[in-house]
This record gives structure tokens, C-alpha cells and sequence, in this order.
């Protein structure tokens, strides 16, 4: 049996984020074909897909303000009921782009089976809280290919909010023990002088990290759960906890560099702990 690998799709490979509820549905099928093209290389490859939301969640949770959850008592029954309305908004959205999704892995071959966290992930303070975790296992016994997703959730402390694609792999990471997690994007990997993009950095640990963090940016288009910072803070926190763990971030825009990546392939940036 293969290693546990975690994979994402960015919502910025996989939709057009200056273009509100656009997917890029040449790169999706391609995406796919390159995931297909893994799992026929090696049959026994255990894979775990995640995507982000691009633009189709991102746009409606920014209006409502999703991620925040709802402001603290006193609350007017007027602004329940836009951040509610926001909510479902933000769920449908996500769901539309995950139709896209799993058509183009379907039409690649791939026996594959979306989880959606709304249905299943309690959230507290913006964290996973509770995760009935047996359907993604036996989804993985079972040889399927399970898709999760950012989401909005329901939040014990905030009502609700969105957890993204990141949130849930560091929950999932510590649960279940991957060997790699590979985060696919639109930049070859991170960057010391972003925008600029002259110095790309090979390897980040925490505390290589603490030097060159001013100057790593934000995200391009509307990302209300946080740009590059966000996510490299994000993973250098889970590489201590989780023994044996490498993370890279990488470019998926070019084809046949998903497939390199999943074969083994070190490509962009690898986040790793200190020795």
C-alpha cells in the first residue's frame, strides 16, 4: 500500500478569481486527467482531494462577512438574517463549484465521492471540533477517491463560518497521519519578495520563516481565509505536530506537473520542521 497523500486544488488553478462564479473547465479536466494518470501509475496510491472555493464562495462570503461569524449580542433579527441568507449562499456556491469538480473526475475515470464538511464538520472559533471521519476512511478502503472542500459550517461559538481547504487538511493531517500534502496553485511556490517574485524559496521552516515572512503577500482576487501567509503559517504549525509530514506548494498550472508531484517529484517550495 502506497503513502497517504493530501492533495488541493487552489480555487486560483481552478477558477478565473477575477471573474466572479467562472471555473477554468480546460484546467479541471486536465487537473483530472494528471490524477487519473497517478492512480493508474500506482494502483494502490491512497489520495485524498481537496479544492478551494476560487471565485465562486469567496465572492459571497466576503459580502457577508461568512468567516467572521455573527457579531455578539445584542444581534438585531435584520442581521441574522443576512448573515444566514450569506451562509446558504456561501454553501451553495461551494457546491456549485464542486459539481464542476467531480464531473471532471468523473469524466477522467475516477470512481471519486464528494464529503461535503457542511454536512458532516462541527466547528468551535473557527477550528474543526468534531468530525465523524468513518465514511472518508472506508471512501479510501473502498479505493474511491473522497473530494472534501472549504465550506461553510455550523460553529458552536460563532454561529457559523467557513473552514477552508487548509482548515480542514490540519485537522485531517493530525487524524489520520500523511506522508505529504501537496498544495497545487497558480505560484511556483513561495516567494521571499512577493509581487516581485525574484527570490523563490526552496525550502521554509518555522524558523527560517520568521526572516523573510514580510515579504511573502497576500492573495491575489477576493480570499477571505487568508493568502500565502496565511497558508504557509498554516502548514509550518502542522509539520511540528505531525511527525514525518513534508508539505509543498507548487504551480499546477503547467500540465504534467500535478502528475510529477504526485509521483514524488519536488517541485516549488517544501515546508518542512527545523533539525
Amino acid at each position: 500500500m502506497s503513502e497517504l497523500v493530501f492533495l488541493k486544488l487552489g480555487g486560483s488553478l481552478i477558477t478565473d478569481k477575477a471573474r466572479p462564479y467562472t471555473p477554468r473547465l480546460d484546467k479541471l479536466t486536465d487537473l483530472a486527467s494528471q490524477i487519473a494518470a497517478a492512480r493508474r501509475a500506482d494502483p494502490g496510491l491512497l489520495l485524498l482531494l481537496g479544492h478551494g472555493s476560487g471565485s465562486f464562495g469567496h465572492v459571497p462570503a466576503k459580502k457577508y462577512r461568512t468567516r467572521e461569524g455573527i457579531s455578539p449580542p445584542p444581534r438585531s433579527p435584520e442581521g441574522e438574517g443576512r448573515y444566514w441568507r450569506g451562509f446558504a449562499e456561501v454553501w451553495f456556491q461551494a457546491s456549485a463549484l464542486n459539481r464542476f469538480v467531480m464531473a471532471a473526475l468523473r469524466a477522467a475515470a475516477i470512481p471519486a465521492l464528494a464529503l461535503p464538511p457542511s454536512a458532516s464538520v462541527t466547528a468551535r472559533e473557527g477550528a474543526v471540533a468534531a468530525w465523524d471521519l468513518a465514511p472518508l476512511r472506508a471512501a479510501l478502503e473502498a479505493g474511491l477517491l473522497p473530494v472534501v472542500y472549504g465550506d461553510a459550517v455550523f460553529d458552536q461559538a460563532l454561529g457559523g463560518t467557513i473552514l477552508s481547504t487548509e482548515d480542514l487538511f490540519a485537522y485531517l493531517a493530525r487524524e489520520m497521519r500523511p506522508a505529504r500534502i501537496l498544495l497545487a496553485g497558480l505560484e511556483d511556490g513561495v516567494y521571499a519578495d512577493f509581487p516581485a517574485r525574484t527570490r523563490r524559496l526552496g525550502t521554509i521552516t518555522p524558523r527560517s520563516f520568521d526572516e523573510i515572512r514580510s515579504g511573502v503577500g497576500a492573495a491575489a482576487g477576493t480570499d477571505v481565509t487568508g493568502g500565502m501567509d496565511s497558508k504557509v503559517r498554516q502548514m509550518l504549525e502542522l509539520v511540528e505536530k505531525v511527525p514525518n509530514l513534508s508539505v509543498q506548494l507548487f504551480s499546477g498550472a503547467e500540465s504534467g506537473r500535478l502528475l510529477r508531484a504526485l509521483q514524488g517529484e519536488k517541485l516549488g517550495t517544501l515546508i518542512r520542521p527545523d533539525k
